[in-house]
């Protein structure tokens, strides 16, 4: 699952023990482990290697450079959405050819310069942004391709803000549309449609969701190119589910074993398939330590309140998310076996772990069942490496919190901790 482990009863991310970067660095931090990282790209690319997919790393969902320039020099692409993560990627190393660009609302400026980049692709959402690219295009008097982004109404049986592909959605066109959008456009000559694209949601824990989309996209294929049009690629999007508990999710492999076997005809035939994971790469290659700073009683209630709420971790008071959350330094009999929302441990206090600010929905955890703890106990909070740090706000005025990148037994800060005059910088 990932390389984070109690050792001597003590939290380590790789060789380093938590504590010791949060000594160095202060709270709330977030650390991200390097190997956890390599490895799920790996896990990856060999789950889908007989489709031979381009993978295109998620930046939404972790986009520091370091993070991001850790799967490029794995050979992974990006996937963007907007022309700040393009600018990212670029910025990372990661090369045109292997960037793919989605959005529902790409600004011209973000569009001119994903051409002038020269990307491989440019997903669609819409007959009117199509319309818009091929102006542009033709002004530059340039070439690009792109894939059309469908709905192939399917439920991904997740939150209700992250199912992206049912008719209902902001996003892609349904399948007779699809139709309709490549008689329409399938053969204008500076804005080449090359392509199908999709993405169900996340995280999906189930794989026939997918079965049932891929079904459907290659049908759709099979009817366009039997009209004249070329598909000759297929992007299956992302949305794999990461382990918030332990052996939640399935493993790449589980994926693959069902969704690999309906792409293998196509792909003999020339087809590309090209895949978008971000949560199931950097979720658990991530957490994020809090330092409490009161425990506090009140009715029948405990609250531990810490120095991260929901400015530094939006997901559980936006999405309802489950974040495993222990004490870094627990006493021996509290040294968890796993991680899941109710531990078998004797002795566990419930508690709301809530952050620092004026807001009644600040809140990390309702409660959770938790080892008992004091003033200045340091926390971790598990599976935060994906939609943490690229969620996170300056709400209250809070400084966005470090960044630190751990490689074996050796931490570097590859984000320093906002100070008060940043917060300013911009409005003096």
């Amino acid at each position: 699952m990932d390389f984070f482990n109690y050792k001597d009863g003590s939290l380590h991310c790789e060789a380093v023990p938590a504590h010791v970067i949060a000594s160095a660095v202060g709270t709330p931090c977030y650390v991200y482990s390097r190997a956890t990282l390599v490895e799920h790209h790996r896990r990856s690319a060999e789950a889908f290697a007989a489709v031979n997919p381009l993978i295109c790393y998620s930046v939404k969902s972790c986009g520091n450079l370091s993070v991001c320039r850790t799967l490029v020099e794995c050979g992974a692409g990006m996937d963007v959405v907007s022309g700040g993560e393009l600018f990212r990627a670029r910025a990372a190393g990661a090369a045109p050819s292997t960037i793919v660009y989605a959005g529902v609302g790409k600004r011209d400026d973000e569009i001119g310069a994903a051409l002038d980049a020269g990307i491989y692709l440019l997903n669609v959402e819409s007959e009117e942004e199509f319309e818009n690219i091929a102006r542009i295009a033709r002004a530059r008097n340039v070439t690009c391709e792109c894939a059309l982004r469908i709905n192939p109404d399917v439920d991904p049986h997740t939150h209700r803000f992250t199912t992206t592909g049912t008719k209902e959605t902001k996003f892609g066109v349904d399948i007779e549309r699809a139709r309709a959008f490549f008689r329409s456009y399938g053969r204008d000559l500076h804005a080449r449609l090359v392509g199908l694209h999709l993405h169900i949601g996340s995280p999906v824990y189930e794989t026939a969701p997918y079965v049932e989309a891929v079904r459907k996209a290659l049908a759709l294929r099979d009817e366009l190119m039997a009209e004249g049009f070329t598909v000759s690629v297929l992007d299956l999007g992302g949305g794999f589910a990461a382990d918030y508990e332990t052996g939640r999710s399935p493993a790449a492999a589980d994926y693959a074993r069902a969704i690999v076997p309906l792409l293998v005809p196509a792909v003999s035939a020339g087809l590309r398939i090209i895949l978008e994971p971000g949560r199931s790469i950097a979720a658990n290659a991530g957490i994020l330590l809090t330092r409490v700073q009161y425990v506090k009683r009140s009715g029948d209630k405990t609250f531990a309140i810490c120095d991260a709420g929901m400015n530094a971790l939006l997901r559980p008071s936006h999405y309802d998310a489950f974040h495993f959350i222990w004490p870094t330094d627990p006493a021996p009999n509290f040294v968890p076996t796993r991680r899941t929302e109710n531990p078998e441990i004797p002795g566990l206090v419930s508690m709301d772990v809530v952050g620092p600010l004026c807001e009644t929905g600040d809140y990390l955890a309702l409660d959770r069942s938790m080892p008992p703890v004091v003033r200045g106990d340091l926390l971790a909070i598990y599976t935060a490496g994906a939609y943490g740090m690229s969620m996170a706000s300056r709400y209250n005025s809070s400084p966005l919190p470090a960044e630190v990148l751990v490689d074996g037994d050796k931490f570097s800060t590859v984000r320093r901790r906002e100070t008060y005059e940043d917060l300013v910088a911009h409005e003096r």
